[in-house]
């Protein structure tokens, strides 16, 4: 964006009109042309800021779900109340915060946009690229991007 006013260019008079007219011919494409430059940069600087809140949310998250994943093995394996209940609002936290996990579940079909898959089972029997197993859950956004995506073992005719 140039911060400069450009200087209507000096003319001689023409029939149609004189310099005057033609000279308010060109402050207004040039006033035309700012306002496009302000309403671009608006939408820029309101692009900017959603990217940025999904980027520190992004952040925080990502180093927070390792410690989230040990919570819940802990919960399966000794089933404590106390911590059954700090889990669920943990987990409720995350959903006001607009972050959802990736439902997903054995037969589903293999989507790369919202899983990983980590291994596969050889099984003439189940159709191809289907969900085997879930290893590891999958977190995203609600309206935004993939955080985490579920590891999963898929089902595959050949190894």
């Amino acid at each position: 964006m140039d911060n400069n006013i450009a200087k209507p260019k000096k003319t001689k008079k023409h029939e149609t009109g004189d310099v005057q007219s033609v000279e308010i011919e060109q402050l207004k494409e040039q006033l035309a042309r700012t306002l496009a430059d302000y309403s671009n940069l608006t939408k820029r600087v309101e692009r900017e800021r959603i990217e940025g809140k999904y980027l520190s949310k992004l952040v925080v998250v990502s180093r927070l779900l390792p410690v989230f994943d040990m919570f819940v093995d802990a919960q399966k394996h000794s089933n404590d109340a106390g911590l059954g209940i700090a889990l669920k609002v943990l987990f409720d936290t995350l959903k006001e915060e607009g972050i959802d996990e990736i439902e997903v579940h054995e037969g589903d079909a293999f989507n790369h946009e919202l899983h990983e898959a980590i291994d596969t089972i050889e099984n003439t029997e189940k159709e191809d690229n289907t969900i085997a197993e879930v290893l590891m859950k999958g977190y995203k956004f609600t309206d935004g991007p993939v955080i985490r995506h579920a590891k999963v073992k898929v089902y595959t005719s050949k190894k």
